[in-house]
C-alpha cells in the first residue's frame, strides 16, 4: 500500500479503540471517534509538555510531533508515539521520572 492510501484509510490500531468498540463500524458514531481521539491528544500532551514536545490530531488516523524548534514528524499510532519522541529529543523519555511524576501531579491537584 502507497503511504498516502495508508495515511487516508489505514485500519484503527489497538490504542485507537475506544471505550465504545462500535464507535469504528458506524460512521454515524463519528464524533464519538472525535472525541476520544482528541481525549487521547490531550492527555498524551500532559505527559510530552514536560519534554518540550506537542502532539496534535492529524485526521483521520495520524497524528503529529513538534518540538519547541519547530520540527514536526507525523506519528502512525500512540504506541509508535514513545519511540518517535525519544529519537526527536535524543534521549530517553521515563514515565516513572521524579520531575515528571510532579508535574503530572501538581496539573491533577489544579485540575480538581
Amino acid at each position: 500500500m502507497c503511504s498516502l492510501c495508508g495515511i487516508l484509510g489505514g485500519r484503527g490500531h489497538w490504542t485507537e479503540s475506544a471505550s465504545n468498540p462500535g464507535a469504528f463500524v458506524s460512521r454515524t458514531n463519528s464524533m464519538t471517534v472525535r472525541r476520544e481521539r482528541q481525549e487521547r491528544t490531550k492527555l498524551a500532551n500532559r505527559v510530552l509538555a514536560h519534554y518540550g514536545l506537542k502532539l496534535a490530531d492529524w485526521p483521520p488516523s495520524n497524528y503529529i510531533l513538534r518540538d519547541a524548534k519547530g520540527r514536526s514528524v507525523l506519528v502512525s499510532n500512540l504506541s509508535e508515539l514513545w519511540s518517535v519522541a525519544e529519537s526527536v529529543l535524543n534521549e530517553t523519555c521515563d514515565p516513572l521520572d521524579e520531575s515528571l511524576l510532579s508535574s503530572l501531579s501538581a496539573q491533577g491537584a489544579k485540575d480538581r
